[in-house]
This record gives C-alpha cells, structure tokens and sequence, in this order.
C-alpha cells in the first residue's frame, strides 16, 4: 500500500523538490496550487498527509487548516505546514489553527522525510 501526500503548494522549486523527495521513498504524491479551494481538494483526494504551505493564492494555509480541524472528515488528519516566514507569531498560530508540525523555508531533505514519517506514524497509532 502506497502512503498519499497532497502537497498545496505554489512555489514551483518547491513542489519538484518534494515531490522527488518523497516520491523515491514510495510515496504517492498529489500537488495543488489554489488556497482557495484546496480545502475541497483535499477532502475529495483524501491523503495520508497534507504538506501545507502558509502563504498561497487565494486563501492562506491558517485559514485552510481552521477549516479542516472544523470539519469531522479532516479534523485529524496529519498537517505539516511550511512557511518562509519563521517568525514566532506564524508558529503560534498555525499551533493554535491546530497543525501537527510546523517546518520553516528553507528545510532540509532529511528534515522532510523525517517529519512524513513521523506524521504518519503517530496518527496510524492513534486510530
């Protein structure tokens, strides 16, 4: 069985390099673009994991996740959020939006896929 990440995600740099990443680790690896409608697109997709970018087009990476911690189908879903900003008031709230872990730009490979892993784990432990 194939492990699902949905990247949302608008720098193009960055999708390639996750996606590479993470696809030669055998995982299966969705992108979109849009904030605005990436809430929709995720629970239709229904991934393992959302990598989520905090500034996107349309509607930022907060209010996405506000909206699927707010909805029964996403509210556990794993959500690893990235954002170029590494200021300690992003950090606090994406923690108060409810996000499982939040990495800053620029990150490592290592730090990547050690994050994944772990998202995954922890979540196929609790349910």
């Amino acid at each position: 069985m194939s492990n699902h990440v949905l990247l949302v995600e608008d720098e193009v740099n960055i999708i390639e390099a996750i996606r590479f990443l993470l696809s030669r680790e055998g995982w299966t690896v969705d992108t979109h673009s849009d904030g605005s409608d990436a809430a929709d697109v995720i629970r239709a997709r229904k991934p393992d994991i959302v990598i989520l970018d905090v500034m996107l087009p349309g509607r930022s990476g907060f209010d996405i996740l506000e909206e699927l911690r707010g909805d029964a189908q996403t509210a556990d879903l794993p959500v690893l959020m990235l954002t170029a900003r590494g200021q300690s008031r992003d950090r606090e709230m994406a923690e108060k939006a409810g996000v499982s872990r939040f990495m800053t730009k620029p990150f490592s490979n290592a730090e990547v896929l050690t994050a994944v892993r772990d998202l995954l784990y922890v979540h196929r432990q609790s349910t």
